[in-house]
């Protein structure tokens, strides 16, 4: 720099200048060590005051909205499932005892509002005293929120009250208790479903959290953002819950009475029912017994007493509720018993073994693969039209049948009416039954008379059902189902599930023929119970030896469907091992669902014959 251009500066900034420069570089560099100071001082002497004002803000406003799940509801909209508002207490432990004037008050409104003890809270102060979420209780209903409230607002004669908060939850209900239990199933903590459409349909019943953001800007106010939950879709079940009321009042009668019987044990081993519509494959009742509280469906004190569970290790236990959890109908396979003999007779027509005309004779037994196998009648029937032979469920003539239709045809018709399959329906839980039939490989003439008339091959009664269905329907093999629609929470149809038409099993000739077979059977033969005054009720009855044979235990069902001409409704009832000192009493099946149909076909408006009709119209 020379000599000039020093002289110039010196002449811009003069000595007096510099100074107050000085003085200006020293003024800020004080000013910035007061704030620093400060700073430290605020942050030493009230820094925990403000820290608790920023973790409130997130406590009370940072938060997860909870979503609601989805309802259940039967086919006319009635509640079955539900997710009800509750409200959990929370404390701020922290703010509660930044105060020892608040800590006494706080106590005391949580014991008088919410029953919780002054010395639950001393002890969660030991354990966590910088809490600032603790849940205290949950599942608190909305008048006790409410009066909580009216609290918390009163600042004037409750200033002392500090920390208490409410959380927004919900809980699940099932307003009828054991009502369908096997059909909705339950939720676990995460509503999660276990068993039932709650299981199946999980998904969809379960929405999506919301979240509330709390957080101060640059000045001293609250912002808030909301994310608001996205609800569970509702579920719409096949079920009606009249026709399921008296299923399961009819099922509890039954077991009821047998309880009492000289033998010990329960009424039955198991005891179900199941009523589709023939039409499209729709569930409209489904149950079993033993059943279960959904509000409570880990108890077994209606099963076992106190004793008996004392006794149980938590595995037995374990085991017990599986086993009271499971789905009879679904999840259980069985020997069908004589309940088979329609199938077999429509896939001798349908295959050209038989035409309809043919009769066979009966002697009691029939010597086949160096066995003599018995009918039931073991005088024997004599001669038998088809129509007969089906009436009075002869063994020997089904026999006979089964070896003009051939392994090869027999087993395919077996697939063809879904046995060996899986029926599809939207239940979890169901059985394979796939290793359960025969192959042609490995069916000698034994195995394929004794699968003629229902025995040496097992089924479940969904398989059953819907086999059966299109039996009576024409032909027509509709996919079983126990949802019709989905709903959103505003009651807007989502998606509708419509019947799926899987195949055709037989031609409507062959139905006609069956059913006219069916139809004699409550007629004339085993089924005579079922016929119902006014209706046109065909079906078939079952009585299946349990293995091994010579215990003496069986299972004994009926099948049937009314009216004769485009049938509404299919009823399949099965008693597992009823209390009865002889067991084999297919009456007991045929007299349970004369009792159910009586009452709901009136309900249903099931068609009556044209005879009452006219006869009613006369009167």
């Amino acid at each position: 720099m020379t000599k000039k251009t020093m002289h110039r500066l010196r002449k811009k900034f003069p000595k007096f200048m510099q100074k107050k420069l000085v003085i200006l570089y020293l003024g800020i560099i004080l000013a910035f060590v007061f704030l620093i100071g400060r700073i430290t001082y605020i942050n030493a002497s009230d820094g925990e005051e403000y820290t608790k004002i920023v973790l409130d803000q997130q406590q009370y406003d940072s938060r997860v909205i909870p979503y609601k799940r989805g309802d259940i509801v039967d086919r006319n909209g009635t509640k079955i499932a539900t997710s009800e508002r509750v409200y959990n207490v929370i404390l701020d432990v922290k703010t509660m005892l930044s105060d020892e004037d608040y800590v006494e008050p706080t106590k005391q409104v949580l014991k008088d509002c919410f029953g919780i003890e002054e010395e639950e809270v001393d002890a969660l102060i030991e354990e966590s005293p910088d809490s600032r979420y603790s849940v205290l209780k949950k599942g608190i209903d909305y008048n006790t929120a409410k009066e909580f409230e009216a609290i918390d607002e009163d600042d004037e004669n409750y200033p002392d009250v500090k920390g208490i908060w409410l959380e927004s939850d919900y809980v699940r209900t099932y307003p009828y208790n054991t009502l369908a239990s096997d059909v909705i199933g339950f939720t676990v903590d995460g509503n999660v479903g276990n068993g039932g459409i709650e299981g199946y349909y999980n998904t969809i019943l379960n929405g999506t959290d919301g979240r509330e953001y709390g957080y101060l800007d640059g000045g001293t106010s609250v912002e808030q953002t909301v994310k608001e939950p996205i609800n569970g879709k509702t579920v719409v079940s096949t079920i009606d819950v009249q026709v399921q009321s008296i299923v399961e009042k009819y099922i509890k009668q039954f077991n009821d009475e047998r309880k009492n019987n000289a033998t010990a044990g329960e009424g039955s081993k198991n005891t179900a029912v199941m009523i589709m519509n023939p039409q499209n494959g729709e569930i409209l009742a489904e149950a079993s017994y033993p059943n279960y509280d959904l509000n409570n469906p880990r108890d077994l004190s209606s099963y076992y007493t106190q004793e008996q569970l004392d006794a149980m290790s938590d595995e037995e236990q374990l085991d017990a509720l599986n086993s009271l959890w499971k789905n009879f109908c679904v999840s259980d396979t069985y020997e069908p018993g004589s309940t088979i003999k329609p199938f077999t007779v429509a896939a001798a027509l349908e295959t050209g073994a038989l035409n309809g005309d043919e009769t066979f004779y009966c002697e009691g037994s029939l010597h086949i693969g160096g066995y003599d196998i018995h009918c039931i009648n073991r005088e024997g029937h004599g001669t038998q039209t088809l129509k007969e032979a089906v009436e009075n469920s002869c063994n020997v003539a089904l026999m006979q049948i089964g070896e003009k239709i051939g392994a090869e045809d027999f087993i395919k018709y077996q697939h063809i009416f879904g046995f060996g399959e899986l029926a599809g329906i939207d239940l979890p839980g169901e059985a394979a039954t796939e290793g359960l039939l025969y192959t042609v490989d490995n069916m000698d003439e034994t195995s394929l008379a004794t699968n003629a008339f229902g025995q040496n091959f097992n089924v479940t009664m969904t398989q059953m059902l819907a086999g059966f269905c299109s039996l009576i329907n024409g032909g027509e093999y509709y996919e079983p189902h126990i949802v019709k629609q989905i709903q959103d929470e505003n009651g807007n149809v989502v998606e509708n599930e419509e019947p799926v038409l899987v195949k055709r099993t037989i031609s409507e000739e062959t139905s006609t023929l069956v059913k006219d077979y069916m139809r004699g059977v409550v007629q004339n033969g085993s089924g005579k119970l079922a016929d119902l005054e006014g209706y046109e009720v065909g079906g078939k009855t079952g009585t299946a030896e349990k293995l091994p044979r010579s215990e003496g235990k069986n299972l004994v069902s009926f099948i049937g469907y009314a009216p004769q001409e485009n049938p509404e409704i299919a009823i399949y009832v099965v008693i597992d091992e009823p209390n009865e000192y002889d067991q084999a009493q297919s009456s007991l099946a045929v007299q349970m669902a004369s009792d159910i149909m009586k009452e709901i076909f009136p309900y249903l408006g099931i068609s009556k014959t044209s005879e009452t009709a006219d006869d009613t119209a006369t009167q």
